[in-house]
C-alpha cells in the first residue's frame, strides 16, 4: 500500500445491464476471493439484499485486489512503477438512471475508469452519460466489449460483421470523448481509446473469458520468432509486440499463403485476402466455438491441444456449453487480460493528482494542501475527501468512505472535519475530532487496518455524526475544502411520508436524517404545512429509498403518497411591463424587470466559467465579450441564485440612486428565497 505509483483506483461505469457486476466477478476470482467455477453468477459486488432480488446493482462497492505482473508485462508501463506487485482498487458502479449520484461518487475517489459496453447493443444513452461525467473529473478510459459469447451464439455473425461492430463502437465511444475532453493538447494527453494501444478488452463476462490485441500478439510473437530470438530482453520483447499489435487492427490483410502482412484487400494473384483482426484473432475462436457447440469431439480435441489448454480431469468429459466456457476460461481468463489491462493503462495516484489537483481543491493552487495533492505526498498535511457514507451493520451508524489525496491517515488521528460550507477562516462546519478507527473496505467485508498512506481509498469510523453526506477531512489549519461533485441528474420525484401512528414521529425524523446521510442524493425536506417529504431522481430510486427507511433507518411502519414529479419555471422572454412594489413603510418603491439569459451563459455558470467569487472587471469583461451585455450592467451583478452559485443573476441597472446599499441586504435575501422556490 505504501508503493503509491503501483496503486491503480478505478471504477466501472456502464449502461444499465451491459454486465458490470459480472465482469468484476472475473477479476475478484482472479485475486482468488471467491471461486472460478462460479464466478459469473455470484455478483459478489451485489452486497444488499434487493440487489440480489432484482439483480441490478443500487449502491456503489469497493474491493481492492493484489496482482502480480510479469516481468515482460512491465515493460509496457509508460510511467514511473515500483516492484511488480499492483494493489487494486476497485469499484463497481451501478448503471442506472435513478443511481447516477452513486456513480458521480465513485468517480470522485478514482483515476481510471473501466466503460463496459455490451457489444450486440452498442453504445446507449446511459454509458454516454457516465462517460460524460468521468471526462469531466479527468478520469481516463478503458474500453471493454462484453457479451461476445451474445454475438457469436445468438446472432452468429460472421467475423467481418462482427469486427465492424466492433469498430463501430470504438468510433462512437472516441466521438464521446472528443467531444467532451480537452483535446491532445490538455493535462492529460491523448486519452482516446484505440485497440492497437490495447486499451480496448474483449470478451464474455459471464464465460469469464477476454482478451485485448496484446495477448494474441503475444501469441503470435512467440510464434514467428525464430529460433535465435528466445533471449530478447523484456523492453525488446515488448517492442516487437506493440510492433505486432499495429498489424492485428484496422485495414491490415494477412496472406496465408505466403504468411505476410498487407495493406491492400487483395493478393498479388488477385485473390481477396481476409482481414487480419478476423484471420488472426476471431477465426481461432470461432473454431473454438465452432467445434464445442456442435459436439465435434475430435476436432475439439485436436483444437484444445493445439492451444496447449490443459484441462483438468472433470472438465474432459464435459460437452457443448460447460465444456465451451472451461475451454475459453483455461485460454483466455477474463482477469488477466482486464487487470494487464488495468495496470498498464490506467493512470497511478501519482500521475493523476498532478492534473487532477486544479480540479478537486479550491483553495490556492501553491499552498502546502495543493502541493501535497499534486504530488502525492504521504509526508505532507493530510488531505482526504469524503464522497458518501456506508451504513454499517450497527444500526444508525456509518462508515465514511474517501480517498486519501495526500497525507497519512491513522487511527486516533486528530482531524479537522469540513463540512461543504465551510469557509477557511470561520467556524461553522468545522469539528475537531479524533478518527476512531481506519478500516478496507473488501465488497461484503471490512478488514481494520492501522494507517492508510495518500493514494489509496479507505473507511473511517467515527466521523458520520460530523458530516451530512459529503466533506474534507484535514489536518492543515488553512485549508479549503475539496471542490463538491457536481450531480448530472437532480432530484425531482417527491413522495409526502408520515407515520402511520402519530406517537413514531420523533422515529421517524431521526430516520429521515439518516437516510440523508446514506444517499447522496436524497433531499428531505419538511414543508411549511408540516409534511415531510423524500425527492429521488426517480420512482426506481423513491422505492428503494422508502423501503431503506422502513426497515434500516426509522424502523416503523410508514404511510406515503402517490409520486408526484416537481415542476421548475422559466423566464422565456423579456417582461413587457416594468413591474413594481411598495415597502411596508411607504419609504421604497422597488422596480423589477425579468428577462432570460443568451444561449450557453447558464452552461457557463454551471461549469465556474462565471462565478459569485471571480474578480469584478475580469467578469464584466467576460460578459461584455462573450455575450454583449452593456459593460456597466455587467460590473452591477448583485448576486447569483439559488444559494449563490445558481444560473440566476439579479443585477442593479439603475443610475444615481442613492442608499442603495441600505436596503442591498434584504433584496439579495427575497431574491434568494424567490429562486430557491
Amino acid at each position: 500500500m505504501d508503493k503509491k505509483a503501483n496503486i491503480r483506483n478505478m471504477s466501472v461505469i456502464a449502461h444499465v445491464d451491459h454486465g458490470k457486476s459480472t465482469l468484476t466477478d472475473s477479476l475478484v476470482c482472479k485475486a482468488g476471493i471467491i471461486a472460478s467455477a462460479r464466478a459469473g453468477e455470484t455478483r459478489f459486488t451485489d452486497t444488499r439484499k434487493d440487489e440480489q432480488e432484482r439483480c441490478i446493482t443500487i449502491k456503489s462497492t469497493a474491493i481492492s485486489l493484489f496482482y502480480e505482473l510479469s516481468e515482460n508485462d512491465l515493460a509496457f508501463i509508460k510511467q514511473s512503477k515500483d516492484g511488480s506487485g499492483f494493489l487494486i482498487n476497485l469499484i463497481d458502479s451501478p448503471g442506472h438512471v435513478d443511481f447516477s449520484s452513486e456513480v458521480t461518487a465513485a468517480l470522485r475517489v478514482t483515476d481510471g475508469a473501466l466503460v463496459v459496453v455490451d457489444c450486440v447493443s452498442g453504445v446507449c444513452v446511459q454509458t454516454e452519460t457516465v462517460l460524460r461525467q468521468a471526462i469531466a473529473e479527468r478520469i481516463k478510459p478503458v474500453l471493454m466489449m462484453n457479451k461476445m459469447d451474445r454475438a457469436l451464439l445468438e446472432l452468429q455473425l460472421e467475423p467481418e460483421e462482427l469486427y465492424q461492430t466492433f469498430q463501430r463502437i470504438v468510433e462512437n465511444v472516441n466521438v464521446i470523448i472528443s467531444t467532451y475532453g480537452e483535446g491532445e493538447s490538455g493535462p492529460m494527453g491523448n486519452i482516446m481509446i484505440d485497440p492497437v494501444l490495447g486499451t480496448v478488452g474483449f470478451g464474455s463476462g459471464l464465460h469469464g473469458w477476454a482478451f485485448t490485441l496484446k495477448q494474441f500478439a503475444e501469441m503470435y510473437v512467440a510464434k514467428f520468432a525464430a529460433k535465435g530470438d528466445a533471449q530478447l530482453s523484456a523492453a525488446e520483447r515488448a517492442k516487437k509486440v506493440e510492433d505486432m499489435m499495429k498489424k492485428l487492427w484496422g485495414d491490415r490483410y494477412f496472406d496465408p499463403a505466403t504468411g505476410k502482412f498487407s495493406k491492400s484487400a487483395t493478393s498479388p494473384d488477385g485473390k481477396k485476402l481476409p482481414r487480419t483482426f478476423c484471420q488472426l484473432i476471431l477465426d481461432p475462436i470461432f473454431k473454438v466455438f465452432d467445434a464445442i457447440m456442435n459436439f465435434k469431439k475430435e476436432e475439439a480435441a485436436k483444437l484444445i491441444e493445439k492451444l496447449d489448454i490443459k484441462l483438468d480431469s472433470e472438465d474432459k468429459d464435459k460437452e457443448g456449453k460447460p465444456l465451451l466456457k472451461a475451454v475459453m476460461r483455461r485460454w483466455l481468463p477474463a482477469g488477466d487480460a482486464l487487470l494487464q489491462m488495468i495496470t498498464i493503462h490506467l493512470p497511478s495516484p501519482v500521475t493523476a493528482q498532478k492534473y487532477r489537483c486544479e480540479l478537486l481543491y479550491e483553495g490556492p493552487p501553491d499552498d502546502e494542501a495543493a502541493i501535497g495533492i499534486k504530488n502525492c505526498d504521504p509526508k505532507g498535511p493530510l488531505m482526504m475527501y469524503i464522497s458518501k457514507m456506508v451504513p454499517t451493520s450497527d444500526k444508525g451508524r456509518f462508515y465514511a468512505f474517501g480517498r486519501v489525496f495526500s497525507g497519512l491517515v491513522s487511527t486516533g488521528l486528530k482531524v479537522r472535519i469540513m463540512g461543504p460550507n465551510y469557509t477557511p477562516g470561520k467556524k461553522e462546519d468545522l469539528y475537531l475530532k479524533p478518527i476512531q478507527r481506519t478500516i478496507l473496505m473488501m465488497g461484503r467485508y471490512v478488514e481494520p487496518i492501522e494507517d492508510v498512506p495518500c493514494g489509496n481509498i479507505v473507511g473511517l469510523v467515527g466521523v458520520d455524526q460530523f458530516l451530512v453526506k459529503t466533506g474534507t477531512i484535514t489536518t492543515f489549519e488553512h485549508a479549503h475544502n475539496m471542490r463538491v461533485m457536481k450531480f448530472s441528474v437532480s432530484p425531482v420525484v417527491r413522495v409526502a411520508v408520515e407515520a402511520k401512528n402519530p406517537a413514531d414521529l420523533p422515529k421517524l425524523v431521526e430516520g429521515l436524517k439518516r437516510l440523508a446521510k446514506s444517499d447522496p442524493m436524497v433531499q428531505c425536506i419538511i414543508e411549511e404545512s408540516g409534511e415531510h417529504i423524500i425527492a429521488g431522481a426517480g420512482e426506481l430510486h423513491l422505492e428503494i429509498c422508502l423501503k431503506d427507511l422502513e426497515e434500516d433507518h426509522a424502523c416503523i411502519p410508514i404511510k406515503k403518497s402517490d409520486p408526484v414529479v416537481s415542476y421548475r419555471e422559466t423566464v422565456s422572454e423579456e417582461s413587457n411591463v416594468m413591474c413594481l412594489s411598495k415597502s411596508p413603510n411607504k419609504h421604497n418603491r422597488l422596480y423589477m424587470k425579468a428577462r432570460p439569459f443568451p444561449d450557453g451563459l447558464a452552461e457557463d455558470i454551471d461549469k465556474g466559467e462565471v462565478s459569485a467569487r471571480q474578480e469584478l472587471k475580469q467578469r464584466a469583461r467576460y460578459l461584455a465579450e462573450k455575450y454583449e451585455w452593456d459593460v456597466t450592467e455587467a460590473r452591477k451583478i448583485w448576486c447569483f441564485g439559488p444559494d449563490g452559485t445558481g444560473p440566476n443573476i439579479l443585477t442593479d441597472i439603475t443610475k444615481g440612486v442613492q442608499y442603495l446599499n441600505e436596503i442591498k441586504d434584504s433584496v439579495v435575501a427575497g431574491f434568494q428565497w424567490a429562486t430557491k422556490e
